[in-house]
């Protein structure tokens, strides 16, 4: 504990040093009035003005390339930041079920695993610390006229970002080793009350860090020349800045829900015994949910996003969704597809281990058939990658038929098409080993059928009526799709929870039974979702193109270029591969010397299964 606190003071103390440094020396004499560029405001000049072409330095190491070397460290960073601040999040809701369940033997359980969790946390934030001073030192060292600037212009959040990373890791300390010290019934709610707290600080640790990311983008409360007039929260609060928290929000816990993912496969795979099987395939079952509550609002959030980009600059919007960027574009809609099959195929395996769950196989067959249809639909292009002969026997690059569906008019209606038909998958899986005995179970059935029935032709039906309004209004109806969407699921759970009160049992899960191909695509799931979070991260820096801040400071380092689609791709999956690594190996380094005693559950008709009992901290 002495040793990570040690580290973490060091980091933010070398921040605040390296920050003041940059801020220091600013001219802040300015007596005239200017325009804010984005909010139109009048306002003092009172930061530095973005340095122009002849007055940026870039100082170079030798050959190497400054850029690719601060992408690879900055995506550790990221990815590790993500992780950080998704952990907590899953230990404090493990936490209150195991707090709200009637089970004591399952309370165990997720009390358990978040400890587990915890513990991989603490690890993970002092990494993120040594990592983000790292990215800042090769900032300064290889962009020094880029970071004058911008800690020049935010210098007065520098305290402040310093105190919420510190104030962070404090809680996460206290909120750790106090586990084994909180453990009667009402300190057990005061310990889930500083995890709670422990998550609003990482959140808004989160906000003011996409400041800068939304800055550079989107650049807000400065003038033309770049220099900050004043208002503070014109400067945080620019074009993206609220979708973009919502948006990496949603990520970060997507991709820390993955790594706990892969981890779970891998002890699965390489588990001795029966019962360590079953305790890691239950691991992979709950990360799997909570990864795809995150994964169900992410095409909203990003459509969101979008909507944002082009509103602020029209030209950036279509580079990255019709130029430059498109078939990045393409392949992240091939991932997404992905996902939501590889969903599927794992709630259709886990079937195997329900006794009762061969009933619904049939169904299956027919939610595959509307799931590739819509995915068909998700995944096709606006325009073709012809040569000259066949664009001229089309007509142009766009398919007089195939090409209607690569509009987003039709893409909204397959993403929520997608989404309806694994709730529905999901609500099979609960039904498996059940049979219901309430009265109105035909009724109960009709009124699921006719919710999912009539909510599949509203938003069908939007999608056709999108063809026809111009793209500036066709935006918009992604809000009533997605509010049909949520309002089916909601509803149709709810009704699904009714119709199973008082359900007789065929048996109890049977844990670790599971197919291996089901654990496999488990697996291929957690890959595709770090390598998704890696791309798009990739495709929304790239949105800049040859700016260091959109229209204010120009990339004009011997080095700037936009990577084409084989050497991003390569990029994403070399960070994805050493994320991965870094924080298996902090997985390992948690268990050693520590082998958890395991206590069997079999309570009320759940199936046997291995639970971890805490360990004493020394």
């Amino acid at each position: 504990m002495n040793s990570f606190l040690f580290r973490v003071v060091m980091c933010v103390g070398f921040v605040l040093i390296a920050l003041g440094f940059l801020g220091s020396g600013t001219d802040l004499s300015f007596a005239d009035s200017s325009t804010d560029v984005y909010f139109g405001t009048e306002g003092i000049p009172q930061g530095p003005a973005a340095p122009t072409p002849q007055e940026t330095v870039y100082p170079q190491v030798g050959s190497l390339d400054s850029r690719l070397l601060v992408w690879f460290v900055t995506q550790q960073h990221t990815y590790f930041g993500g992780f950080v601040l998704a952990l907590p999040l899953f230990c404090a809701l493990l936490e209150f079920l195991g707090l709200i369940t009637k089970k004591p033997a399952l309370a165990l359980r997720y009390d358990g695993l978040a400890r587990d969790l915890a513990k991989v946390a603490v690890l993970a934030m002092s990494v993120t610390a040594l990592i983000g001073s790292l990215m800042l030192t090769m900032f300064i060292t290889l962009y020094p006229s880029f970071m004058k600037y911008m800690g020049g212009t935010f210098k007065g959040f520098m305290p402040a970002y310093a105190a919420v990373f510190f104030g962070e890791a404090l809680l996460l300390i206290v909120y750790y080793y106090g586990w084994n010290r909180m453990t009667d019934r009402g300190m057990k709610w005061v310990h889930a009350a500083i995890g709670i707290l422990t998550n609003i600080v990482g959140t808004a640790l989160l906000m003011m860090a996409n400041a800068w990311s939304a800055f550079m983008m989107s650049p807000a409360g400065v003038d033309a020349q770049g220099r900050f007039l004043g208002n503070a929260w014109h400067l945080l609060h620019s074009a993206l800045w609220n979708p973009l928290n919502v948006h990496r929000f949603l990520a970060d816990m997507m991709s820390g829900g993955a790594v706990v993912l892969a981890y779970a496969c891998y002890r699965f795979f390489t588990s001795k015994t029966d019962e360590e099987r079953a305790y890691f395939d239950w691991v992979g079952y709950v990360f799997l949910f909570v990864t795809v509550c995150a994964l169900i609002p992410m095409p909203f959030a990003g459509y969101w996003l979008m909507k944002s980009v082009f509103v602020f600059r029209q030209t950036m919007g279509v580079t990255m969704m019709g130029g430059l960027l498109t078939w990045l574009f393409v392949v992240q809609a091939l991932l997404i597809g992905v996902l939501f099959l590889g969903i599927n195929y794992y709630l259709w395996q886990s079937m195997a281990r329900i006794k009762g769950g061969e009933r619904y196989q049939p169904y299956y067959q027919i939610l595959l058939g509307v799931l590739m249809l819509a995915l068909f639909i998700w995944l096709t292009p606006h325009t073709l990658l012809t040569s000259a002969s066949e664009a001229k026997a089309m007509g142009g690059a766009q398919h007089p038929v195939i090409g209607n569906y690569g509009v987003m008019s039709a893409k909204n209606g397959a993403v929520n098409i997608l989404i309806l038909v694994t709730a529905l998958s999901f609500l099979y899986y609960r039904r498996a080993n059940r049979t219901m005995t309430i009265s109105w179970i035909k009724t109960g059935n009709i009124l699921i059928t006719v919710l999912y029935v009539v909510g599949a032709v509203n938003i069908i039906w939007l999608s056709i009526y999108g063809f026809y309004l111009p793209a500036k209004i066709r935006v918009g109806l992604s809000a009533p799709q997605a509010f049909t969407t949520f309002t089916v699921i909601l509803v149709g759970v709810v009704i699904n929870r009714l119709m199973l009160r008082r359900a007789v049992l065929h048996g109890p899960i049977q844990w670790g039974k599971i197919p291996l191909r089901g654990m496999v695509g488990l697996f291929g799931l957690a890959a595709s979702f770090s390598w998704v979070m890696g791309l798009m991260g990739y495709i929304r820096s790239s949105g800049r193109l040859s700016w260091h801040v959109s229209e204010l400071m120009a990339d004009v380092s011997p080095w700037a270029f936009t990577p084409d689609l084989q050497y991003a791709t390569k990029m994403v999956t070399l960070n994805m591969v050493v994320f991965w690594a870094a924080v298996l190996a902090l997985f390992w380094m948690c268990e050693r010397g520590q082998q958890p005693a395991m206590v069997e559950d079999a309570s009320e008709k759940e199936s046997p299964i291995l639970t971890p009992i805490p360990s004493q901290e020394t």
